[in-house]
């Protein structure tokens, strides 16, 4: 998230509002991200998601580690360097994304809201999700965050990135044992690459 801040060439969705919700209020972007985080875990309630580990880490590692990561980075000059870091935010997003669900100790805030909304509706996960980033992403645009090539590039790549990455990093579970002892699929839990069984999401952002 920092390296995609430094590059200024555009964030994506979520980070667009957190970086416009950050122009009108006297708070670090890492904590507005967090307050964001626990506002969206107050709507799993009426969907009746339960949150695990990972959701309340998800809510405070990344607020914490965001902030860090922009007082250690200096701002950047030059369009092939900020290329460059941009290209790294976004890949180390996917690889970060693929290690995070394959943990298999409960989703982010942010896809916990499209995956509870998605059960309880019953519509497909595409419309939901583009549904909710599109909305933040407008709200976010209209508060002054920053869209550019590297939202687009980031909307683009980050789904075939946590699906590469996934079924490499998704912890076996016990029940994904068939009776010949192997896992279906490809041995790592995942029905396809890039969705975790139980309803997992083909391609999270940072949660």
């Amino acid at each position: 998230m920092a390296l995609q801040i430094r590059a200024s060439l555009g964030l994506d969705p979520w980070d667009v509002f957190h970086q416009g919700v950050s122009r009108h209020v006297p708070l670090s972007f890492g904590t507005i991200t967090m307050i964001v985080g626990a506002v969206v875990l107050l709507l799993w309630i009426p969907l009746r998601q339960k949150p695990g580990l990972g959701t309340v880490s998800n809510v405070f590692v990344i607020g914490l580690s965001v902030d860090e990561g922009l007082r250690l980075l200096p701002v950047l000059h030059g369009l092939p360097l900020r290329l460059a870091v941009l290209a790294a935010g976004v890949v180390l997003n996917g690889l970060a994304g693929g290690l995070y669900i394959g943990a298999r100790f409960g989703p982010g805030p942010r896809d916990g809201l499209m995956t509870g909304y998605v059960r309880r509706s019953g519509r497909s996960i595409r419309l939901v999700r583009t549904g909710i980033e599109v909305t933040v992403l407008v709200v976010g645009l209209l508060m002054g965050g920053q869209v550019g090539i590297g939202t687009v590039v980031y909307a683009v790549a980050i789904g075939p990135l946590v699906q590469f990455f996934l079924p490499m990093l998704t912890v076996p579970h016990a029940n994904d044992t068939n009776d010949a002892g192997r896992t279906p699929g490809d041995g790592t839990g995942v029905d396809h690459p890039g969705r975790v069984r139980g309803g997992a999401v083909r391609a999270a952002s940072r949660g």
